[in-house]
Parts: C-alpha cells; structure tokens; sequence
C-alpha cells in the first residue's frame, strides 16, 4: 500500500511540474546545441556520446523537453525536396532527430532545426527507443 500511495505521489509531482520531466524518463537523449553532441542516458547511466548538427544561421533548433510522437524508419521531408531522413523521432512538430548521409558536417550547425546524427547512430537512438518506449523516454534540447 506504501509503494501504491508513493506512486501516486510521484505521479502528482511530475504531472504539476515539481518534478524534472527526464527523472521520469528511462530513456534520455540530451542535445546541447552549443558543443553540438548527444548524450544517451539510460537509467541514469551513459550509453553514447555522439557528434550531431542542429539547425543553421537563420533556423532554429526548439530548445525544452518532449516525449517522441512518431517514429519512422524511412521519411522523406516534404517541406525540403524529399530529402532522405533514415530513423527518424519525431519529438516537436516537423522537428526530428534522424541519420544523415553529410556526416563531415557532424559537430557543427548544419540544418533547418533538426537534429542530424550519423546514420548508424540514429538507427542505435531509434532501436532503443523502440525497446524501452516513446513514452519512456525524453528528449532534452539544451543551449
């Protein structure tokens, strides 16, 4: 009955905000936009940390918290001539973490607002989301 009412109690924290919403997450994919690097924690604990590119001078990367909304193996970018975005999670509107084929430009700001990663590393991002669950986990975009 303890564990029961100490969930509930948890729970209401986090729903008000009194909790950091990626305490709550298993799953955490970090994105500082100023070194340009993803830090992959699960349960606390570094997995990966990898070179990305965020968006560009005159684009933006959004900058919060967010739980992925849709995945897919294979997306085309309507908005920028069907341009290929492999394991893509769709965490924020039209915004995404995905693979890339520029892989020279990985470590600096290259793209409309996205977060690029190098394609092997996004397909590793995509497989444990897919494991632990979008609902386990955050994405954290930080300055």
């Amino acid at each position: 009955m303890k564990r029961f009412f100490f969930a509930v109690a948890i729970a209401g924290m986090i729903l008000s905000g009194g909790v950091d919403q990626s305490f709550a997450a298993s799953l955490v994919a970090k994105v500082s936009v100023s070194k340009q690097t993803m830090t992959v924690m699960h349960r606390g604990r570094v997995l990966h940390r990898w070179r990305v590119s965020t968006a560009r001078r005159g684009y933006v990367t959004p900058r919060g918290q967010w739980r992925p909304k849709r995945m897919h193996k294979m997306w085309h970018s309507r908005k920028y001539n069907m341009s290929p975005m492999p394991y893509s999670i769709f965490y924020y509107g039209g915004y995404a973490i995905h693979g890339t084929n520029a892989v020279s430009r990985l470590g600096s700001p290259a793209s409309h607002g996205c977060v690029r990663l190098h394609t092997t590393n996004a397909k590793r991002l995509y497989a444990l989301v897919k494991k632990i669950g979008p609902g386990n986990t955050r994405i954290v975009v930080t300055d």
